[in-house]
């Protein structure tokens, strides 16, 4: 079917079933930033592909609302589709929730799956519906329905994360958590955010592409774990080590009924902003619930010291791999032909080659030209094409290692290309590494220091729309809150930044029509010095590559960003030249050198 064949049978379904206006977000049931196949309702019924959206759907029309990174995207994907694209944060575009509130009519209905919408956000929908005397259904999934060969949820293995690489026991993080569990006034708390629980079990899977990890529920006790799961996905192995941890195991969605069970000795712990609405409306309205951050999130975040060792590994894998690729992509662009696909995929064949490589951390951004311009461009055998000589070719990638994962951008040069676009790409190095070398005291946020990076841009009257950077999860998600870069309020981005995220710095600047430039490290916060002004703090870049001097422009730079850009190199070749041949050694030599 066609996307306006789509919306047609949902609109028959929602008349059937008299829902007025429909809500279908990017989520499944645990509030996932990225999601398994059987989860993509919204690209289904849009056919835009991005990984954050939400469409509204009425009698009469089709609303899609995303943000600054797939405007470009968004707006080529829903050609034809009469899918309308609602570009969040613009001007004159209504806000989605108004946009709700302004067409759901006295006595209508609003249908969404509350499975897939979080507390928060279906407590907000119920309120527009109570405000205009209208209805809420939050026990439909009308895209069930009307998807005949819908894929089926993933039943991929589960595998222990050794404490080698997790550095902490799963004793250890479940006493952490009964302490804030305890201090909350809590003796139950109910997760069902897959990262917090591979996190807490050191567990990790394979049920999102790219993202190792478990589809599950949990409801951590005083005394115990249940974990709510396919057992097809364990071995006996893992369940045994899963039960000497106190863990205890029941079908996948029986959590449901389960927690209709709560009795009146229950204080249920939720995070309003990660547990689905349809569960939590199934706890019983006598149950008291205490709203608190899930523990795991802060936790996670900050990296313990093997974590810490591990990812310094991770990073100089990567690393290496990225100055090999660099070489080859450098020496035989125009002699062979190279495309944006099999340029990623050889890149992934230099990572492979380090060890201990389990998969991408993300779908790979590989972009050539006028690519580079959207933000979250994925190539596909349709959009592939050549890299050729006189452009800027844009990869932003990652690797899952057991020693972690890493998230890296670097844009390059292919041959000689326009002064435009050096200068271009020197604005952004200079952002990069201005933010990169931020001194700042205990207490500051990313919010705080976003300035440094944007100042460069908003000098020229220039901009990038979208954050500057985000934590990244150690086999997780590589989009890891609480803390991040970004100059408008974010919720769930607006931690304190504290010794031991990591945390990526990521500028960028995109053309439509012509090229995008992105330059991304991962950053390991640290403690400086202390004195009577307080505990400062600093960065250290952790991704060691070169930024590529063929489209650098000194000459608008000034000696301070010129020694920044320097000091970084000189790293650069000092870390990483050791695991390369001699050949390879000089060649970085060249592409580190002073300037």
């Amino acid at each position: 079917m066609t996307v306006p064949e789509r919306l047609s049978a949902l609109r028959k379904c929602m008349e059937e079933k008299n829902i007025d206006v429909y809500v279908i977000p990017t989520a499944d049931f645990h509030q996932s930033e990225y999601v398994g196949e059987h989860f993509k309702a919204r690209k289904f019924i849009t056919g835009f592909s991005g990984s954050a959206g939400t469409a509204v759907i009425t009698k009469t029309e089709a609303r899609l609302w995303t943000d600054g990174r797939y405007f470009i995207q968004a707006a080529a994907q829903l050609e034809g589709t009469t899918v309308e694209l609602m570009k969040m944060g613009e001007p004159g575009v209504p806000e989605m929730n108004a946009y709700i509130e302004e067409v759901l009519q006295a006595g209508e209905t609003l249908g969404f799956d509350g499975r897939v919408v979080s507390v928060g956000e279906g407590e907000g929908y119920a309120a527009i519906a109570a405000k205009n005397n209208a209805k809420v259904n939050y026990q439909v999934d009308l895209i069930d329905e009307i998807w005949e060969d819908r894929p089926a949820l993933s039943e991929e293995p589960a595998f222990d994360l050794d404490v080698k690489y997790a550095g902490e026991t799963v004793e250890s993080k479940l006493a952490r958590i009964r302490e804030e569990m305890k201090e909350s006034g809590a003796n139950v708390h109910v997760v069902s955010t897959i990262d917090d629980i591979c996190w807490t079990l050191n567990i990790r899977g394979n049920d999102i592409d790219f993202f190792p990890l478990v589809l599950s529920y949990g409801i951590i006790t005083m005394d115990s774990f249940e974990l709510y799961i396919d057992e097809r996905k364990l071995d006996e192995e893992l369940k045994a080590k899963l039960a000497k941890d106190g863990v205890n195991l029941h079908p996948y969605n029986d959590i449901y009924d389960d927690v209709k069970k709560f009795g009146d000795d229950v204080v249920a712990m939720i995070d309003p902003g990660k547990l689905n609405y349809a569960l939590f409306n199934n706890i019983p309205e006598n149950v008291k619930t205490v709203e608190k951050r899930n523990p795991a999130i802060l936790m996670k975040a900050i990296k313990n010291p093997v974590e810490i060792e591990n990812i310094r590994k991770a990073q100089i894998k990567d690393s290496v791999a990225h100055v090999r690729f660099m070489k080859w992509l450098k020496e035989n662009v125009g002699k062979m032909k190279i495309t944006e696909m099999s340029a990623s995929d050889k890149l992934d064949e230099f990572r492979a080659e380090m060890g201990n490589f389990i998969r991408p951390s993300f779908e790979p951004i590989s972009s050539f030209g006028e690519h580079g311009a959207i933000v979250h461009y994925t190539s596909s055998p349709e959009t592939d094409v050549e890299l050729k000589e006189g452009q800027l070719f844009l990869t932003d990638t990652g690797a899952g290692f057991y020693e972690g994962s890493t998230d890296v951008t670097r844009t390059y040069a292919l041959g000689e290309v326009p002064q435009i676009m050096k200068d271009h790409f020197t604005l952004v190095a200079i952002s990069n590494l201005q933010l990169g070398s931020a001194k700042f005291l205990e207490g500051s946020t990313g919010m705080v220091l976003d300035i440094l990076a944007r100042k460069p841009f908003w000098d020229r009257d220039l901009n990038f729309n979208h954050g500057t950077g985000h934590g990244v999860g150690y086999l997780l998600n590589i989009h890891e809150g609480p803390a991040g870069f970004r100059w408008k309020f974010r919720p769930g981005e607006t931690e304190v930044l504290q010794e031991g995220m990591i945390i990526t710095d990521e500028p960028g600047i995109y053309i439509e029509g012509s090229h995008g430039i992105r330059l991304e490290n991962e950053l390991l916060t640290r403690k400086g010095t202390l004195n009577e002004y307080g505990q400062f703090m600093y960065f250290e870049a952790i991704t060691l590559i070169p930024m590529d001097l063929d489209a650098i422009n000194p000459d608008i730079m000034t000696a301070e960003d010129k020694k920044l850009l320097n000091d970084y190199h000189a790293k650069v070749y000092e870390v990483i030249a050791p695991y390369l041949n001699e050949e390879e050694q000089e060649w970085l030599k060249k592409y580190t050198r002073s300037i």
